[in-house]
């Protein structure tokens, strides 16, 4: 391979938005095992937050696809490749970004968090409001004018 079309490659992979209509590998070749990728993903992304017992999981695949990529990456950076061969190696790394992108969007903990700031809000909103219509502000001025 040309050092442009490496280059071409690199920039491809690099590229804000190379994910936008790409599509999750079926499945990958992470660490010799074979993974359904696509499976996985949807299978975690069907639920509304991801279960106790599967967030080491869904974290270590998300480790693990972080690893691949960057094999891969420095595969088409260094090695000796084929066009063809840096070609599909850009073509997994940007289905391995699409997969990581669904994957870090679950973030359970933050939904958690998120909700019960979001609780703690309306309690807050809803205790003022009393105060106010019971004549109990803590406002002074308000107090001394009536």
């Amino acid at each position: 391979m040309q050092e442009y079309e490496r280059k071409q490659l690199l920039e491809r992979v690099e590229r804000e938005g190379a994910t936008v209509g790409a599509d999750i590998p079926e499945t990958i070749t992470v660490q010799d095992e074979e993974i359904d990728l696509r499976t996985f993903v949807f299978e975690i992304k069907r639920r509304e937050t991801v279960p106790a017992g599967e967030r080491d999981r869904v974290e270590r695949a998300k480790r693990n696809l972080r690893r691949e990529r960057t094999d891969r990456l420095e595969r088409i950076e260094t090695g000796e490749i084929t066009r063809e061969e840096g070609e599909e190696l850009a073509r997994s790394i940007i289905g391995i970004d699409r997969a990581l992108n669904a994957l870090e969007g679950l973030g359970p903990t933050d939904l958690e968090r998120e909700q019960q700031a979001q609780q703690a809000a309306d309690t807050k909103r809803w205790m003022s409001f009393l105060k106010k219509a019971l004549g109990r502000a803590d406002d002074a001025s308000t107090r001394r004018g009536r």
